[in-house]
């Protein structure tokens, strides 16, 4: 392994938490539903609305709109538009609260010692970089090695962006291996590219029948911990 790549959100650290605080915020006197379920989907809706958004088709409060309404729907409840913009506001406010639990410091300290790490982010670029700065990434992964599909000129699960992240770090895709929990962006992204593929579910959503595998799946920060003990033992 010559270089070990990451996505950040639901990744580096745990997306459903601002996300929970915001549904609290406004819903939870209203529905009894399961906000994880409502979280899964809004994540559904949003990477189905996040080409459009960032080709300029729709603007991001459109898109911010038609992923919680849809959301929502699925659970046969009807919100509108000022109430998702007004979660949207709430959610984003959270995620300036967010930050990488314990476990993920050490393991972050652990591959940094070992091998070379680098970030795939897809996003607006001021908004993700706003996140990594929340997150106080850049201790351990340097800023030319954090690559935001805004920037690039593309996004995941485009292969393109993976193979351009390893040409600007000099590795070759098959030494290197890529962490995230989107199978769609993360996995089949990554391996279609030709990298390696560690698949963090730290939800229950389940593998599409017929797609790519992962060479690994881990279900939380522990067992990605002892994975990459594994994979990295004779990098020192």
């Amino acid at each position: 392994m010559d270089a070990l790549l990451l996505d950040v959100d639901d990744t580096l650290y745990d997306q459903l938490k601002p996300f929970e605080a915001a549904y609290e915020d406004l819903f939870a006197d209203q529905y009894r539903i399961s906000v994880e379920q409502l979280f899964f989907l809004s994540r559904k809706y949003s990477d189905e609305a996040f080409e459009q958004s960032q080709s300029g088709e729709i603007t991001m409060d459109e898109m911010y709109i038609y992923r919680i309404q849809k959301a929502f729907q699925e659970l046969h409840i009807e919100i509108s538009s000022s109430q998702a913009l007004e979660f949207q506001h709430r959610y984003a406010g959270y995620q300036k609260t967010i930050g990488v639990s314990d476990l993920m410091k050490e393991i972050l300290s652990f591959c940094k010692g070992r091998v070379r790490m680098g970030i795939i982010t897809n996003g607006a670029a001021e908004h993700q970089k706003r996140k990594i700065e929340q997150l106080q990434i850049r201790q351990w992964i340097p800023t030319e090695d954090i690559f935001v599909s805004e920037e690039m000129g593309m996004a995941k699960p485009d292969k393109q962006i993976f193979r351009k992240a390893c040409e600007r770090m000099g590795v070759e895709p098959d030494d290197v291996w890529y962490v995230g929990d989107s199978y769609l962006n993360d996995v089949e992204g990554a391996k279609n590219a030709g990298l390696h593929s560690i698949w963090i579910r730290r939800r229950s959503n389940g593998q599409p029948a017929g797609s790519v595998r992962p060479d690994y799946c881990v279900g939380t920060e522990e067992e990605l911990f002892l994975l990459l003990r594994e994979l990295l033992t004779d990098k020192k």
